[in-house]
């Protein structure tokens, strides 16, 4: 099985005029960071906010006579909401089965897009399952969200367009869940640019994909939740498989905190929201710095849906880990006008106090005094630095809690 450069070229035709044409710019400032000449394609400005839309795109427009009696996928993210938008648009009849315990804002998203929506099953395979029965049962065309030959010649319309938007690229990064997208991507690439590496990226707790392309023997490890829920996939397809043996350079993984920090960053740096699986490439250039020293990256921000609960954490949690929100102990006499002290000399020294919690009963070397507990605002290290040991100086026993 293989995708050609003339069946990708095809598919770019199929869908011009009907997707956005994303930039893929250098991030002047990750670039220095980094040591690399890093570029981003920004796939998080297609409508539905993924590179989602051309595979489905494509599979709607190349079997045009197939799916005119309507069409089913499964998928609980980015996949429904490109297949529902497409399929609404086009006034093709549109069903998306969704896992039960898919979160409403996504089964509300997809309905509002258009697109039937069915809840069953708690798993995968489940739910799969009965998706392919339903097709079979109404006459559906099924599009699958990533082993299907016209849905990965859409997503190669992505490495089109990078390497006509920036040359002579050492790299391309790029996220594996399915493996739809990098199967796309590397069969241009070493059709065009064969110099050029593609590296897969995939989270620690879904190593399937690296467990696959490196023979570690390793089952398909599936380890809880992760902020990357859009690569949280079992397994590669059979398709996607063996095109990621065949062209893929390598696959590497990162952890979650590692894809945290770059969600922050892209949105601190870049001013630009990615889900956790469109930071993971940053996460990975990031963690192997030295392996792209002095090279030119494109990695590709394959995605803007992230949980505003989720992204809420993300960034205070960035907040923390760049010493912008520190947790500090205090222990004060438990005297009049103590604590009014310890808040003055805060103030005094520009640390904005965000929460406080004064402890009597617990904690505290002596009945006598009291611990006080705060959150406080800083600009950094340096100024966490100047307050502990200001408050020390003062007399005060002081202790920074993780």
């Amino acid at each position: 099985m293989s995708i050609t450069l003339k069946d990708v070229k095809a598919a770019r035709e199929r869908l011009a005029g009907q997707l956005v044409l994303t930039p893929c710019e250098q991030s002047q400032t990750l670039s220095a960071q980094l040591g690399c000449e890093l570029f981003i394609k920004f796939e998080n400005q297609q409508f539905t906010a993924s590179f989602k839309e051309r595979g489905a795109l494509n599979s709607l427009l190349k079997q045009a006579e197939l799916v005119s009696q309507g069409v089913v996928a499964m998928s609980a993210g980015n996949h429904a909401q490109a297949l529902a938008y497409h399929g609404t648009r086009l006034g093709i009849p549109t069903t998306i089965v969704m896992p039960r315990i898919t979160p409403n804002a996504k089964v509300e998203a997809t309905r509002l897009l258009g697109a039937e929506v069915i809840l069953h099953g708690s798993q995968f395979d489940e739910t799969l399952q009965f998706t392919k029965s339903l097709a079979q049962e109404k006459g559906l065309f099924l599009v699958h969200p990533f082993d299907a030959v016209d849905v990965i010649e859409g997503q190669g319309t992505v490495a089109l367009e990078i390497l006509e938007q920036v040359s002579d690229l050492d790299a391309v990064v790029v996220p594996i869940g399915g493996g739809g997208l990098i199967s796309g991507i590397a069969s241009v690439v070493k059709a065009l640019s064969p110099q050029t590496q593609v590296i897969g990226v995939q989270m620690e707790r879904f190593r399937g994909a690296h467990a696959m392309y490196h023979e570690t023997g390793e089952e398909a490890v599936t380890h809880g939740s992760t902020v990357a829920e859009g690569i949280a996939v079992k397994a590669p397809g059979e398709i996607t498989a063996r095109l990621i043996k065949q062209l893929v350079d390598d696959v590497v993984l990162v952890s979650e905190t590692e894809v945290e920090q770059a969600i922050f960053d892209l949105l601190e740096i870049e001013k630009t929201v990615a889900e956790g699986a469109g930071a993971a490439g940053l996460a990975l250039v990031r963690k192997e710095k030295a392996r792209f020293a002095g090279k030119r990256v494109a990695m590709v921000l394959c995605g803007g849906n992230i949980d505003m609960m989720i992204l809420s954490s993300v960034l205070q949690r960035g907040l923390v880990r760049s010493n912008r929100l520190v947790r500090l102990q205090v222990e004060i006499p438990d005297t009049p006008g103590a604590l009014a002290n310890l808040t003055t000399l805060l103030g005094d020294l520009d640390s904005n106090i965000m929460d406080i919690y004064h402890q009597r009963a617990f904690g505290g070397s002596s009945v006598r005094a009291t611990l006080v507990e705060l959150v406080l605002q800083m600009r950094g290290e340096e100024q966490q630095d100047n307050v502990t040991q200001a408050l020390e100086a003062r007399g005060y026993d002081v202790r920074l809690v993780g």
